[in-house]
Protein backbone atom coordinates (compact mmCIF):
# COMPACT_ATOMS: atom_id res chain seq x y z
CA UNK A 1 0.00 0.00 0.00
CA UNK A 2 1.00 3.60 -0.45
CA UNK A 3 2.52 5.54 2.40
CA UNK A 4 0.40 8.32 3.93
CA UNK A 5 2.35 11.56 4.36
CA UNK A 6 1.90 13.24 7.74
CA UNK A 7 3.70 16.00 9.57
CA UNK A 8 5.03 15.12 13.02
CA UNK A 9 2.25 17.26 14.54
CA UNK A 10 -0.39 15.44 12.50
CA UNK A 11 1.00 12.04 13.53
CA UNK A 12 1.02 13.08 17.19
CA UNK A 13 -2.56 14.37 17.00
CA UNK A 14 -3.84 11.09 15.50
CA UNK A 15 -1.81 9.04 17.99
CA UNK A 16 -3.29 11.04 20.89
CA UNK A 17 -6.81 10.56 19.51
CA UNK A 18 -6.18 6.81 19.26
CA UNK A 19 -4.93 6.64 22.86
CA UNK A 20 -7.97 8.62 24.05
CA UNK A 21 -10.38 6.35 22.19
CA UNK A 22 -8.75 3.21 23.63
CA UNK A 23 -8.23 4.39 27.21
CA UNK A 24 -11.25 6.66 27.79
CA UNK A 25 -14.00 6.25 25.19
CA UNK A 26 -13.88 2.47 24.80
CA UNK A 27 -14.10 1.69 28.57
CA UNK A 28 -16.87 4.31 29.00
CA UNK A 29 -19.01 2.80 26.24
CA UNK A 30 -18.49 -0.72 27.63
CA UNK A 31 -19.82 0.52 30.98
CA UNK A 32 -22.78 2.22 29.26
CA UNK A 33 -23.67 -1.00 27.41
CA UNK A 34 -23.42 -2.99 30.63
CA UNK A 35 -25.70 -0.53 32.45
CA UNK A 36 -28.21 -0.54 29.59
CA UNK A 37 -28.32 -4.37 29.64
CA UNK A 38 -29.33 -4.25 33.29
CA UNK A 39 -32.51 -2.37 32.30
CA UNK A 40 -34.02 -5.52 30.85
CA UNK A 41 -35.52 -6.16 27.40
CA UNK A 42 -32.85 -5.17 24.86
CA UNK A 43 -35.20 -5.11 21.86
CA UNK A 44 -36.87 -1.89 23.06
CA UNK A 45 -33.97 -0.44 25.03
CA UNK A 46 -33.00 2.86 23.34
CA UNK A 47 -30.02 3.38 25.67
CA UNK A 48 -28.59 -0.01 24.69
CA UNK A 49 -29.02 0.61 20.95
CA UNK A 50 -27.51 4.09 21.25
CA UNK A 51 -24.53 2.75 23.19
CA UNK A 52 -23.99 -0.07 20.66
CA UNK A 53 -24.10 2.46 17.82
CA UNK A 54 -21.52 4.64 19.56
CA UNK A 55 -19.36 1.57 20.20
CA UNK A 56 -19.48 0.75 16.49
CA UNK A 57 -18.38 4.30 15.63
CA UNK A 58 -15.50 4.17 18.16
CA UNK A 59 -14.27 0.80 16.90
CA UNK A 60 -14.44 2.00 13.29
CA UNK A 61 -12.46 5.13 14.14
CA UNK A 62 -9.86 3.08 16.06
CA UNK A 63 -9.37 0.81 13.02
CA UNK A 64 -9.13 3.82 10.68
CA UNK A 65 -6.51 5.61 12.81
CA UNK A 66 -4.50 2.41 13.32
CA UNK A 67 -4.47 1.93 9.54
CA UNK A 68 -3.34 5.49 8.88
CA UNK A 69 -0.61 5.35 11.52
CA UNK A 70 0.68 2.00 10.23
CA UNK A 71 1.13 3.54 6.76
CA UNK A 72 2.35 6.94 7.97
CA UNK A 73 5.39 8.52 6.38
CA UNK A 74 6.27 11.25 8.90
CA UNK A 75 7.89 14.18 7.14
CA UNK A 76 9.74 16.90 9.05
CA UNK A 77 9.18 20.20 7.18
CA UNK A 78 11.96 21.90 9.21
CA UNK A 79 14.52 19.89 7.21
CA UNK A 80 13.17 21.16 3.89
CA UNK A 81 13.60 24.33 1.86
CA UNK A 82 13.01 25.69 -1.62
CA UNK A 83 9.80 25.83 -3.59
CA UNK A 84 6.38 24.82 -2.27
CA UNK A 85 6.04 21.15 -1.34
CA UNK A 86 4.42 19.03 1.36
CA UNK A 87 4.83 20.64 4.80
CA UNK A 88 5.43 24.17 3.49
CA UNK A 89 3.78 27.09 5.21
CA UNK A 90 2.77 29.44 2.40
CA UNK A 91 1.86 33.10 2.86
CA UNK A 92 -0.43 34.26 0.03
CA UNK A 93 -2.21 37.40 -1.03
CA UNK A 94 -5.44 37.30 -3.03
CA UNK A 95 -4.64 39.46 -6.05
CA UNK A 96 -8.25 40.68 -6.34
CA UNK A 97 -9.02 41.54 -2.71
CA UNK A 98 -5.49 42.02 -1.25
CA UNK A 99 -6.54 39.65 1.56
CA UNK A 100 -3.55 37.78 3.02
CA UNK A 101 -3.82 34.12 4.01
CA UNK A 102 -1.41 31.56 5.42
CA UNK A 103 -1.70 27.81 4.89
CA UNK A 104 0.45 24.80 5.70
CA UNK A 105 0.22 22.04 3.11
CA UNK A 106 -0.50 18.77 4.94
CA UNK A 107 -1.93 15.31 4.34
CA UNK A 108 -5.64 14.66 4.10
CA UNK A 109 -5.90 13.12 7.59
CA UNK A 110 -4.59 16.25 9.30
CA UNK A 111 -6.17 18.89 7.06
CA UNK A 112 -8.30 21.52 8.79
CA UNK A 113 -8.93 24.63 6.72
CA UNK A 114 -10.18 26.55 9.79
CA UNK A 115 -6.72 26.10 11.33
CA UNK A 116 -4.88 26.90 8.11
CA UNK A 117 -4.01 23.25 7.40
CA UNK A 118 -4.58 22.76 3.68
CA UNK A 119 -5.12 19.27 2.22
CA UNK A 120 -2.34 18.59 -0.30
CA UNK A 121 -4.98 17.21 -2.69
CA UNK A 122 -7.03 20.42 -2.69
CA UNK A 123 -7.08 22.57 -5.85
CA UNK A 124 -5.20 25.40 -4.13
CA UNK A 125 -2.46 23.13 -2.76
CA UNK A 126 -2.03 21.40 -6.12
CA UNK A 127 -1.68 24.82 -7.80
CA UNK A 128 0.92 25.94 -5.22
CA UNK A 129 3.15 22.85 -5.23
CA UNK A 130 6.34 23.48 -7.19
CA UNK A 131 5.96 27.26 -7.20
CA UNK A 132 8.36 29.83 -5.69
CA UNK A 133 8.05 33.12 -3.81
CA UNK A 134 6.72 35.85 -6.09
CA UNK A 135 4.91 33.39 -8.37
CA UNK A 136 1.24 33.89 -9.22
CA UNK A 137 -1.19 30.98 -9.29
CA UNK A 138 -4.64 30.69 -10.79
CA UNK A 139 -7.07 28.43 -8.95
CA UNK A 140 -10.57 27.37 -9.93
CA UNK A 141 -12.66 27.32 -6.75
CA UNK A 142 -16.38 26.77 -6.17
CA UNK A 143 -16.64 30.58 -5.99
CA UNK A 144 -14.93 31.05 -9.36
CA UNK A 145 -11.39 31.72 -10.56
CA UNK A 146 -9.00 33.14 -7.95
CA UNK A 147 -5.48 34.52 -8.35
CA UNK A 148 -2.95 34.39 -5.55
CA UNK A 149 0.62 35.62 -5.27
CA UNK A 150 3.06 33.70 -3.08
CA UNK A 151 4.56 36.17 -0.63
CA UNK A 152 6.67 33.82 1.47
CA UNK A 153 7.44 30.10 1.85
CA UNK A 154 8.51 28.75 5.23
CA UNK A 155 9.45 25.34 6.49
CA UNK A 156 9.09 25.05 10.25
Amino acid sequence: MDKIPLTAAGFKKLDNELKHLKSVERPAIIRAISEAREHGDLSENAEYHSAKEKQSFIEGRVKEIEGVLSLADVINPAKMSGNVKFGATVHLVDEDTDEEKTYQIVGEYEADIEKGLLNMKSPLARALIGKDEGDSVEVRTPGGERSYEILKIEYK
